[in-house]
């Protein structure tokens, strides 16, 4: 993993190793972002889905978008001139809909990662997700994301 690369993703969303779904961005315009994330062979839930044939869980694929997507928000929320100052917001998903796999991802597949900004109804954000491996599609969804306030109190870990 290229620590260059890795750098604005953690400046831009509170995930970690071993949770973090992305490697680099590729390409960000207001309200579009690409990604692109690759599934190494030692990555602990290869262990047990499935040995033998090893795969990327189809929820790790869904929530590799939603990481992108929480990126995409918090890039758009630092170039919002009406955002609160000093006010720190979190992403959180609030919905998930419309779900389509459509190949399979194995240990050492690179997959692109876009994410699009649909709308935005009081608090909560409207995205789609699309996964591709060699230009073909792996995955499409739509899901919601709520800005939530992150609470002082609250653990931060780094």
């Amino acid at each position: 993993m290229n620590e260059t690369a890795l750098q604005p993703i953690l400046d831009g969303i509170p995930h970690r190793p071993p949770f973090l779904f992305l490697d680099e961005i590729v390409e960000y315009e207001s309200g579009r972002i690409l990604c692109r994330k690759t599934f190494r062979e030692d990555e602990p839930f290869f262990q047990g889905h499935y040995p033998g044939f090893p795969l990327v869980p189809g929820v790790l694929l869904c929530e590799s978008a939603m990481q992108a997507g929480a990126l995409l928000l918090s890039k758009m929320a630092r170039e919002d001139e009406n955002a609160e100052a000093g006010v720190e917001k979190m992403p959180v998903v609030a919905k998930m809909g419309e779900v389509r796999f459509k190949q399979m991802i194995r240990p050492g597949d690179t997959v692109q990662i876009e994410v699009k900004f649909k709308e935005k109804m009081t608090s909560v954000y409207f995205l789609h997700g699309k996964i591709t491996l060699a230009g073909k599609t792996v995955l499409q969804f739509e899901f919601a994301c709520s800005m939530s306030e992150r609470n002082e109190s609250e653990p931060r870990t780094q």
